[in-house]
């Protein structure tokens, strides 16, 4: 078992695995360190008792100062998405890190690679287990954990899946499509690689982790389809072969299209367990495929509750509004304005929004997307609000609902009308020097390619009204507080 006194070197750190591996050795209280290209961007988000070291693992000098210390380090890196030449990436990054880490005398490195059997694996899989290798002959003990597809808001196995299902009614699949897989949970995944710190480690071993269920693609994609209340039509061919089907994938996904034909090439034998030493070595018992998509689906709502994902693109230098941005599967629209005023008064128009006081700009379309919703069975705009000066969760908003209320800070709103998915409008208030920033953000969640069509359809005139309505509480708020400084004044 290692010291809590000593730091565990987690790499990786801002990718999908490491970045949730990092909050949870952080949470279990273990002493944290994170190897990072840019410090800037991770410095944001860890741990204040984390520590941060600047370096690369394809410049092996750059490695030392991480490594000191350090008895346990986590190895999640890969060079996927970098281009033709991630291979010979991936080669000289271990054996950059193997030879750092045995010369600073690091007693375990544990490394997640990929599942996979036989000799004609895709370049992708034959890298994952040539890095497992190249780790190995560094001398330093190493525990490979070989993991099948992971189930998880955010994995790119789980947002091409979904981004198929959601996008394509009908579906034209391949023979890949039924290859069989053990898709594991995120957090089951999580489990192995904490567990992995205490497991006894005299000599380097692989172990192979999956979930309780072995389904195919298509198993995965029906069951996502069936807990979103999608009905889709898969008709599968024989003719579209994965390099084929790779590049029909970046006409339909292209946020996902380089890394995603390259995983896509790679799904040519099965990925499932054949050593089931994991289930007696560790205590983690893994969730089924079922369980595991909809901790994914309910997780992700946590995730953008809990987060604020705007520091996040801000961070990565992004301008301070967005129209089109995805985060998970929401579509986002932000907008900030700084504001002259103090919190309290920034919040007040806020406070009174809705109802017989409106909504600050083309209350005409308001009220004419009501008895639209009236139409169709909704509740329209009929209900208001209960008080016109004060609010509290649970109240009926026009056709919203209070999710959560702060006073002078936080109100999100839930909209109850019929629409093609689900959505949210939060309007925040964040104290600055000399003032406040408002910022306003409309979440949609889209069900499917209807949802998708409403956003894309609207965006020019949910543009118009959203961009009003944040001018119009600034203008209120603001003319309001000079109101009161003249009434003082008198």
């Amino acid at each position: 078992m290692p010291s809590l006194d000593l730091p565990i070197l987690v790499t990786g750190a801002t990718g999908y695995v490491g970045s949730r591996l990092r909050r949870r050795l952080e949470a279990d209280g273990r002493r944290v360190r994170c190897l990072t290209r840019r410090q800037t961007g991770l410095a944001l988000r860890a741990g204040e008792a984390t520590e941060i070291v600047e370096g690369d693992v394809l410049n092996g000098e750059s490695l030392g100062r991480a490594l000191v210390g350090v008895e346990s380090a986590y190895y999640l890196i890969h060079s996927m998405g970098s281009g033709r030449d991630f291979e010979d990436q991936d080669r000289t990054g271990a054996r950059n890190f193997g030879c750092a880490a045995r010369r600073a005398g690091v007693r375990r490195i544990i490394y997640l690679g990929g599942l996979g059997h036989g000799q004609d694996l895709s370049p992708h899989l034959r890298s994952r287990h040539e890095v497992g290798e190249i780790l190995r002959e560094s001398g330093v003990p190493v525990l490979e954990l070989r993991a099948s597809i992971v189930i998880g808001s955010g994995s790119l196995s789980f947002e091409l899946i979904r981004a198929l299902v959601e996008r394509l009614p009908v579906m034209i699949t391949p023979r890949w499509v039924d290859v069989e897989g053990q898709p594991i949970a995120v957090d089951d995944l999580l489990a192995y690689l904490v567990a992995a710190l205490d497991v006894p480690l005299a000599e380097s071993r692989v172990v192979e982790i999956g979930g309780a269920d072995r389904v195919t693609y298509g198993d995965l994609m029906r069951e996502y389809a069936h807990q979103r209340g999608l009905r889709r039509t898969m008709i599968r061919v024989p003719v579209l072969t994965p390099r084929l089907s790779s590049l029909w994938l970046g006409l339909v996904t292209p946020l996902y299209a380089r890394v995603g034909r390259k995983l896509i090439e790679s799904i040519k034998h099965p990925s499932i367990v054949r050593d089931t030493s994991a289930l007696e070595v560790f205590r983690v018992r893994p969730r089924g495929n079922r369980e595991a998509i909809a901790a994914a689906i309910r997780n992700e709502d946590r995730e953008i509750a809990e987060s604020r994902w705007y520091d996040a693109f801000s961070a990565a230098g992004e301008g301070r509004n967005w129209g089109e941005v995805r985060f998970g599967n929401r579509l986002v629209d932000s907008r900030e304005r700084d504001i002259d005023v103090g919190p309290k008064q920034a919040f007040a128009p806020i406070r009174r929004i809705g109802g017989e006081n409106g909504w600050y700009a083309y209350n005409w379309l308001w009220r004419l997307r009501g008895f639209l919703d009236l139409l169709v069975g909704g509740v329209g705009m009929r209900r208001g609000r209960p008080e016109p000066d004060e609010l509290h969760v649970g109240d009926a908003l026009d056709f919203w609902r209070v999710e959560v209320y702060e006073p002078d800070r936080l109100l999100r709103l839930a909209a109850e009308m019929k629409l093609p998915g689900r959505a949210w409008l939060e309007f925040e208030v964040v104290p600055r020097e000399h003032g406040a920033t408002i910022r306003q953000t409309a979440l949609f969640d889209p069900v499917g390619l209807s949802g998708l069509v409403y956003w894309y359809g609207l965006y020019p005139l949910h543009r118009l009204v959203f961009s009003g309505m944040v001018e119009g509480i600034v203008k209120a708020a603001t003319d309001q507080a000079g109101s009161g400084r003249s009434m003082s004044e008198v």
